[in-house]
């Protein structure tokens, strides 16, 4: 039986879709959990140890000290544990991406000065410390990013020089609270066009695209909450082919050989433009849409390439999509009406919330975290989001705002 070691966030929401395939996969997991954050109940896996993720050097030894039997893989669930997950294989001999090459594509700045190194398209972009005047950006419409931040937490548009300024004040002040070190930030050009999303597997460095997602909902700022994916996509196939390209040479100059990544872009007219590439899969629970395309989750298929068993060779033929249930303001979560008639609506063909009554929650820029997730099924991607957008049109959401003092 394979042995794994696996880093969890302590409310991370695929915790259960790794834990439940790996069951079936009949892989031992050996569970690694952040210490940052109280376990969340019912995770039914207790874990070997509890470490600072986002302090790699200080956990190193620990986790090491706790391993008494060997482990034949180490993965990480979301981008909090990629530093540590790769330290960790260095250690123990392990296939798998190196540490550089985890921390190129976890950091916004590196990933741009990458595409330039290796002459990707890129949007004009500049590195803005705390002291540095924002005149030495480029021209505007302009997109202020917090480096090492993801859901769209710390990004924020600004068209001209007073929203500039209060967008790099607020990004600053989202970065302090969430990071224990403050990074310089990242100032680029907003890149206008659609937005898409692919998911591959590579092995050996040869990419294999599992899926290819459209974002049909604009996202054009000032903020960036995304909220459906729909695939297959409908972008043309050259299209695909030059995503697909994109995203192979990128992890090449990275340095990533292996494993699942995801992968973001702009499409235009000039062309393809990667926005972010990260060393996992789709984030959430929006892995579990490769269950309609794919046969398996995107959590099952992270496994089975971590510990070498076959993966899917051929899509099958529905569309598939999910909604990330969107944030309509920031407050208290009381809960959702009009789940039964959601779930009724055609072609849907699952709905989870993940808030809990009581839980603060808040849109980017300064929330990362989901209502929950609707997911369809259907013959066309056009089928699959207008059941998407009927079923969220049954649901109310119920938020109390926080009083002002």
């Amino acid at each position: 039986m394979p042995r794994l070691l696996l880093l969890l966030p302590a409310a991370g929401y695929a915790n259960q879709d790794f834990i439940a395939a790996a069951a079936r996969l009949n892989i031992e997991l050996v569970a690694c959990a952040d210490y940052c954050h109280r376990l969340a109940p019912g995770w039914g896996l207790p874990p070997l140890m509890s470490v600072p993720f986002d302090q790699p050097d200080a956990a190193l030894p620990r986790v090491l000290g706790a391993l008494t039997q060997p482990v034949d893989a180490v993965l990480a669930v979301d981008d909090h544990g990629q530093a540590l997950a790769a330290r960790l294989r260095v250690a123990l001999k392990l296939p798998g991406n190196p540490p550089e090459a985890v921390a190129t594509l976890t950091d916004k700045l590196r990933f741009r000065q990458l595409q330039q190194a290796i002459g990707l398209p890129h949007p004009a972009f500049a590195e803005i410390r705390e002291t540095d005047h924002a005149a030495a950006a480029p021209g505007f419409p302009l997109v202020v990013k917090a480096r090492r931040l993801n859901a769209s937490r710390g990004v924020i548009r600004a068209d001209n020089a007073d929203e500039l300024a209060q967008a790099l004040k607020w990004v600053r002040r989202i970065q302090s609270r969430i990071q224990r070190e403050a990074d310089s930030l990242l100032l680029e050009h907003f890149i206008p066009g659609a937005e898409v999303a692919l998911d591959g597997v590579l092995s050996g460095g040869s990419l294999q695209v599992l899926a290819v997602f459209d974002k049909p909902d604009p996202l054009d700022g000032p903020t960036f909450e995304e909220t459906l994916f729909i695939t297959p996509s409908r972008q043309a196939e050259p299209v695909q082919r030059a995503l697909a390209d994109a995203v192979q040479r990128a992890c090449f100059g990275a340095g990533l050989t292996d494993g699942v990544i995801h992968a973001e872009a702009r499409i235009n007219d000039a062309g393809v433009w990667l926005l972010e590439i990260a060393p996992r899969g789709i984030g959430g629970l929006c892995g579990r849409v490769l269950d309609t395309t794919l046969g398996m989750s995107s959590a099952e298929i992270v496994l089975r390439h971590a510990v070498g068993l076959p993966l899917p060779m051929r899509a099958h033929d529905h569309a598939a999509g999910v909604m990330m249930i969107p944030i309509p303001a920031a407050g208290i979560f009381l809960g959702v009406d009009g789940l039964d008639d959601a779930r009724a609506v055609p072609g849907i063909s699952g709905l989870e919330i993940t808030a809990h009554p009581g839980q603060l929650v808040a849109p980017p820029p300064e929330g990362a975290a989901y209502l929950g997730f609707i997911f369809s099924r259907a013959a066309t991607p056009q089928q699959a989001e207008a059941a998407l957008r009927a079923a969220h049109g049954k649901l109310a959401v119920n938020i109390q705002p926080l009083v002002k003092p």
